[in-house]
């Protein structure tokens, strides 16, 4: 009886040996389409809702399932919290890994554990990079019933300016020019988003907001430059941009080599813009099609037609290999230029 015993636990062994066998080969042989048809593909916003990242992230949303094999349908979902790690960390940590779950998040999440965020628990370098809309151009605005026209004018007079925290990175935008330019803006934390620090700014608790995205603005308040009910004082990015004229362009005014180096590492997220990212682990195969379907989005004439009707700016799409690039670039900058933007970061806890 004992070896009958032993012969029936050894068959229920080698069965269960054999399903899992069968198990694994139909998983390794579902393709991308296999998996994605009839599903839903979360995308989770890394801000509250009305701004230019949920803007752009709704218009995507609307295209990219098309693109998808097996044209999954896309929901996005925003969270909001900590300048973007809230969900960063979500990604991450919690996301399922199936390819079922994406993001939408800021330009600035790949570089906040550079910049000492300890709050952030996650590897920028393991995330996988899908691709961005194109590089952005921000703004330090300030009211426009002040009397503040110039960089010189913020260099005589303490400036308030609004930010989410003190270690968010348009609180460490304000503190570099402080210490570039040696102007005296005093940043004036509590605001989660630009649409809270502009209400403040139409209130008078604040006079300015040291970060605003050309784009999000045109796409969200399009009258407030040209009605002169905010004014753009300096910007700064990879690029001039011709529509704002006679303001000062931050990079053309940086003369110091090491000020320089400084300024290209804190403008790196402007570079990479609004960032599309899948958390790590997620399979090759359906990776690459989220991956093509983003880009093929970007590309889509009808998402173009859709982009502009939003006042967002045409797409200039960045890879996730061109994005990866630019990190590794920034993090490998000298420790004497890291050190001193860590500095600027932390430096109003």
């Amino acid at each position: 009886m004992a070896d009958v015993g032993r012969w029936i636990a050894a068959r229920r062994v080698a069965a269960l040996a054999g399903l899992l066998a069968v198990a694994c080969t139909s998983a390794s042989a579902q393709t991308a389409a296999d998996f994605y048809r009839g599903k839903t593909i979360n995308l989770v916003v890394s801000t509250s809702v009305g701004g230019g990242y949920d803007l752009l992230g709704r218009a995507v949303g609307r295209f990219l399932g098309k693109h998808v094999p097996g044209n999954p349908r896309i929901v996005v979902r925003n969270m909001a919290g900590a300048g973007g790690i809230v969900a960063a960390n979500h990604l991450y940590n919690v996301a399922e890994k199936d390819g079922a779950t994406i993001g939408l998040v800021q330009d600035s999440t790949p570089f906040k554990p550079l910049l000492g965020a300890n709050e952030g628990r996650y590897d920028a370098d393991k995330f996988n990079w899908l691709g961005s809309s194109g590089p952005e151009t921000s703004m330090l605005v300030v009211w426009g019933g002040l009397r503040i026209g110039s960089l010189a004018d913020l260099k005589e007079r303490v400036t308030t300016v609004g930010a989410a925290a003190a270690n968010s990175i348009p609180a460490m935008y304000a503190r570099l020019f402080n210490e570039v330019f040696g102007t005296k803006l005093r940043v004036i934390v509590g605001y989660p988003g630009q649409a809270e620090a502009f209400l403040a700014m139409e209130g008078g608790e604040i006079d300015g907001y040291p970060s605003v995205f050309y784009s999000t603005l045109q796409a969200t308040k399009p009258d407030w430059l040209p009605t002169k009910k905010i004014r753009a004082v300096l910007y700064y990015g990879s690029d001039r941009r011709p529509e704002l004229g006679d303001v000062a362009y931050a990079p053309a005014l940086v003369t110091n080599e090491n000020d320089r180096l400084l300024v290209d590492a804190a403008l790196a997220p402007l570079t990479v813009g609004k960032l599309f990212v899948a958390p790590p682990g997620v399979p090759a195969e359906r990776l690459a099609a989220l991956h093509q379907a983003l880009q093929a989005t970007f590309a889509d004439p009808e998402f173009i037609a859709e982009a502009a009707r939003l006042r967002l700016d045409p797409p200039e799409p960045i890879t996730g290999e061109q994005i990866r690039d630019v990190i590794r670039r920034i993090y490998a900058a000298p420790p004497r230029v890291l050190d001193r933007l860590q500095q600027l970061n932390m430096g109003g806890r």
